[in-house]
């Protein structure tokens, strides 16, 4: 293992941390400064970073953001003063681990270290399983189509647009595409454009400069910053507002942008590719879209075949997402019958891949054996109608709320809880809006999102990362949507 880089210009922090960690067995290396570690970053690199907020000659603020860029994965943990606590957790919300104020108790500060070595360490197991993951998978006509396509397209910086429908893998498309192009050694960034409110995906895209609104309170750097030299994928365009359509019109024109309440013009180095489930030209013929957008995103197109048109790789698909949900899971996983792999071949698949792989993760949860035949399949799957998502047995459904914690803490998504929670719900939505309520979609979503974490939260003895972990969200987001919910004690 590697060790702990300590970093204070007090001396005396520094020697206890040294000997306490020396004696949980734990190699460490200590600075005296943010200069000389990323010097030391040139040769080595540390399992976790410990860095003091105020130091001469450049803060842990400077070098929190040095290292991140360099070392997006390793957990840096921020000591601070109290006087200092409220501005550092504004100010490292994109990127501490975890704060430890000063003074504080060794015992703790021990422990907090060995909980970010421990996610170091679970961080590079997960890195190296996705390393050895295949990108894609399928040997269906339609599917080698695609990964032709992709391979001509390998040496090419050209705009892509990706179409199909949801659940379709379109992200998987876009991140090979980038993965095979002269700018895979740059980043790629993701957004979905129908995801994030109207008044915040304009900062989300472009950022915005302290003071530009109400809340901006330092400058944040956009999508497009982020993704420089790399790859942008604009997910779900065709729900992009009007508005930011002109804006991003520009963008693709010029290559130049500006920060939300900015007068500089940034210069953008990006490659788009943007996907949507939606016609576009229909869209186009509504007023919805803006034409120009259209033609400048749709340079090429690549149309991802839907899962009922490329129904020879499902077993091979099932198989895959089997073993991923074992490993995920931590335990062994299931083998499935051919009268099994039959019947998800006969089944329409409406949500696509991801639906598959949400039946593939039920199975590694529910089935009560090692070998899943086709009595186990989730009953829906052989239904008239059948195919509006996976749905517990009945059996399990007469105890819909204890079992909706114990699948959430096994990692089964809201998809996957039994019909009386998506009953209860249209329910409550239709009420709302036959009443003339406003703001539904911003209540119900907050609620949604309040449930979700409270109950991660409980199941995980508020261990925040562990939590973020199981919701399969990030660490960032997870400390950003307690903040906004007001979960945090």
């Amino acid at each position: 293992m590697k060790p702990i880089w300590i970093v204070d210009d007090d001396p005396s922090i520094r020697f206890v941390l040294e000997k306490a960690l020396a004696r949980e067995q734990f190699a460490v290396r200590s600075f005296a400064n943010g200069k000389d570690v990323m010097s030391a970053l040139e040769a080595d690199e540390p399992q976790v970073l410990v860095s003091d907020i105020r130091m001469p000659g450049g803060s842990g603020i400077d070098l929190l953001s040095k290292v991140k860029a360099r070392l997006p994965g390793l957990p840096v943990i921020i000591m601070t003063a109290f006087s200092d606590l409220d501005s550092a957790v504004s100010a490292f919300q994109g990127g501490a681990f975890e704060y430890l104020p000063k003074p504080f108790d060794l015992p703790k500060a021990v422990e907090l270290i060995r909980r970010a070595v421990d996610e170091s360490l679970r961080e590079a197991v997960r890195e190296s399983a996705q390393a050895q993951m295949p990108e894609m998978l399928g040997q269906a006509p339609a599917m080698q189509d695609v990964f032709r396509a992709i391979g001509r397209l390998s040496q090419s910086n050209v705009t892509v647009l990706i179409t199909g429908e949801s659940g379709s893998g379109k992200e998987l498309v876009a991140r090979a595409l980038h993965k095979h192009s002269p700018r895979a050694e740059g980043p790629i960034v993701s957004i979905n454009t129908a995801a994030i409110p109207k008044d915040l995906l304009e900062s989300e895209l472009f950022g915005h400069e302290r003071g530009a609104f109400t809340g901006a309170q330092t400058t944040r750097r956009g999508r497009f910053e982020q993704a420089e030299g790399g790859t942008l994928f604009l997910d779900e365009i065709g729900d992009m507002p009007f508005d930011l359509q002109t804006r991003l019109l520009r963008v693709l024109s010029d290559g130049q942008f500006y920060r939300v309440g900015g007068h500089q013009p940034l210069k953008a180095n990006v490659r788009v590719i943007a996907a949507t489930h939606q016609n576009l030209e229909e869209r186009v013929r509504q007023g919805a879209f803006r034409e120009d957008l259209y033609h400048r995103l749709n340079v090429i197109r690549l149309r991802l075949p839907a899962l009922r048109e490329r129904g020879e790789d499902i077993p091979t698909l099932t198989r895959f997402f089997l073993q991923k949900s074992a490993r995920e899971l931590g335990v062994e996983a299931k083998r499935i019958t051919e009268a099994a792999l039959l019947r998800l071949q006969e089944f329409d698949f409406p949500g696509n891949v991801r639906q598959l792989e949400n039946i593939c993760h039920w199975l590694t949860v529910m089935a009560p054996s090692q070998v899943i035949e086709a009595k186990d399949l989730p009953p829906e799957l052989s239904a008239p109608g059948a195919g509006r998502g996976v749905v517990l047995p009945v059996a399990e459904a007469a105890a819909a709320p204890v079992a909706a914690v114990a699948l959430i803490e096994h990692g089964v998504t809201a998809a996957m809880l039994p019909p009386s929670w998506l009953s209860d719900l249209e329910h409550d939505a239709r009420r709302r809006l036959d009443s003339g309520e406003p703001e539904v979609w911003d209540i119900l979503t907050r609620q949604f999102e309040r449930q979700l974490i409270q109950t991660a939260l409980q199941t995980t003895g508020h261990r925040r990362i562990e939590a973020a972990q199981r919701l399969g969200i990030g660490r960032n987001t997870i400390t950003r949507k307690i903040k906004e919910l007001g979960l945090g004690k």
